[in-house]
């Protein structure tokens, strides 16, 4: 008997803690460690893998998301695992030993639900490819292949360069994105010189309805509208969208908080189907790994949308299981010595 995808997911679904080959081994009855080694260094569970199983069920609109964002697995300790590159993580603020994995998340902004609809995994050395340039192929994957309906495109700083942000537009989709606080931008119209957007002067009006702007290296006729955004008292964003309608920085704030699905779902394959916990060196293994745990995320993400919960309480409820049984029928029980 030999394992297969669903069998590897249903392993990360139930484990708790520990997500490897060897724990799999020892509490599964008939796969041994080398036959779940043989599965992970031998399937190819791609993007369009992860596709399939989504295509059926999500719930598409007119006025959908994509939100475009990448994380880090944290890797420090490894020394010859394949995937793993120093990078910077935006969890860790500091450059790491790490995969990366750039997402694209599809969000019903009605129905609040969302579905991880591709990745890709950040190997420059292998398809010298950027992290810009996953985003940018996903986009146009999502546009033109996948023929997904959606309005607005939502990215962090990082992927607000020149040549995207104007990609998305010549498309005909809304993008918002923060920029980076050093970006030098124009609100005078060409009568003064472009300047940091931090340092532009904001009147009471601006602050309420955004300004037109001008950022340096775009087409002379193309402007877009600039929001200052307070997030905490310390911390400020400077949010740019080609929506020139816009007028409200708080419509422009609640459009930005849909972005941070995506960090949600970054939380939870961290801490609840163990995407970092991989021991396996070769990078065909990883990568069956990451993508076995996008497939589990969006099996369990339907099953607490379903039961009106989450999947940290999915994951909390076997435990409780575990525990009911334990009080009734104890495998270690209680003597006084």
């Amino acid at each position: 008997m030999k394992p297969t995808c669903c069998d590897y997911c249903q392993f990360l679904i139930s484990s708790q803690t520990n997500y490897t080959q060897t724990w799999f081994a020892d509490h599964h009855q008939h796969f041994s460690h080398d036959a779940i080694n043989r599965y992970l260094q031998n399937d190819n569970v791609t993007p369009d893998v992860v596709w399939e199983e989504v295509k059926g069920v999500i719930e598409t609109s007119p006025d959908g998301f994509l939100v475009f964002d990448d994380s880090v697995s944290d890797k420090n300790h490894s020394h010859k695992m394949g995937l793993v590159r120093l990078q910077y993580s935006g969890n860790e603020h500091r450059l790491i030993k790490g995969i990366g994995v750039v997402n694209c998340l599809y969000v019903n902004p009605r129905t609040k639900r969302y579905w991880i609809i591709d990745w890709r995994v950040y190997e420059p050395d292998i398809d010298a490819k950027s992290k810009l340039t996953h985003m940018k192929e996903m986009f146009d994957d999502a546009l033109n292949i996948k023929k997904l309906p959606f309005r607005v495109v939502l990215m962090d700083s990082w992927y607000a360069t020149k040549d995207l942000m104007l990609h998305l537009h010549r498309e005909g989709k809304t993008f918002y994105c923060p920029l980076k606080s050093n970006r030098l931008v124009d609100d005078s119209g060409g009568k003064q010189p472009y300047q940091a957007v931090s340092k532009l002067q904001w009147s009471q009006q601006d602050a309420a309805y955004g300004k037109l702007i001008k950022i340096h290296g775009f087409p002379g006729a193309t402007k877009v509208k600039l929001f200052r955004v307070a997030i905490t008292t310390n911390r400020t964003e400077w949010i740019v969208t080609n929506d020139l309608d816009q007028a409200s920085t708080d419509d422009a704030k609640e459009m930005c908080t849909i972005r941070w699905k995506i960090e949600q779902y970054h939380r939870e394959v961290k801490q609840t189907l163990g995407i970092e916990k991989c021991q396996c060196r070769s990078v065909r293994a990883q990568r069956n790994h990451i993508g076995c745990v996008i497939l589990a995320w969006n099996c369990m993400s339907a099953l607490a949308e379903k039961l009106k919960t989450n999947i940290y309480n999915l994951k909390k409820k076997m435990l409780s299981t575990y525990m009911r049984q334990e009080l009734i029928q104890p495998s270690v029980l209680m003597t006084f010595v």
